[in-house]
């Protein structure tokens, strides 16, 4: 059973200089598993293995996922893998991180 993501990307967890773990991050194309709605973001747990030419990739919980399309590599910081798995993208993060803070009147 597969779940296809198209609009992926492959993000690296970092804490620090050290990789904690990458993990794929993408809107779900359809779903086998009957787990996730067409159009649902998804986040996986860490990528276990993956093979660029088939565009598949195996998460440590045993998932498989269909990569559709191209996609991205990102990088984020594991203060933000919360914000991932809350449905924003690498971008969006980025974003926010990069925002200087509101200053109060």
């Amino acid at each position: 059973m597969i779940t296809s993501v198209r609009n992926w990307y492959i993000v690296a967890v970092m804490n620090g200089e050290q990789l904690v773990g990458e993990v794929l991050h993408g809107t779900v194309a359809d779903d086998q598993t009957f787990r996730f709605y067409e159009g649902d973001y998804v986040t996986t747990s860490r990528i276990v293995s993956m093979d660029v030419v088939a565009q598949q990739v195996i998460t440590s919980s045993n998932s498989y996922y269909a990569l559709r399309g191209s996609g991205k590599r990102a990088i984020i910081d594991l203060d933000d893998f919360e914000l991932l798995r809350h449905g924003f993208s690498p971008e969006q993060i980025r974003a926010l991180d990069s925002s200087s803070p509101l200053l109060a009147h």
